[in-house]
């Protein structure tokens, strides 16, 4: 089978795109403090969720209320 083309195979004829393709995750690397990544890792453990997941509703909820952060420099 080594060198053709599943085209040749299936029939894409009537397929469809993906609806929830735009809500796909994106990978992305970001650096956190380890107390930061204890926190989230020790709550999504109480709410049985994975962390990176737990991390990603709080952020989208940031991001949908539009919260604005408050910094002071001491």
């Amino acid at each position: 089978m080594k060198g053709t083309d599943m085209r040749d195979h299936y029939d894409f004829s009537k397929s469809v795109k993906n609806p929830y393709a735009k809500k796909l995750k994106k990978q992305v690397t970001i650096r956190l403090d380890e107390d930061t990544i204890e926190y989230f890792k020790k709550l999504a453990e109480e709410k049985d969720l994975p962390y990176q997941s737990l991390i990603n509703l709080y952020l989208r909820d940031c991001a949908q209320s539009h919260k604005d952060l408050k910094i002071e420099w001491q």
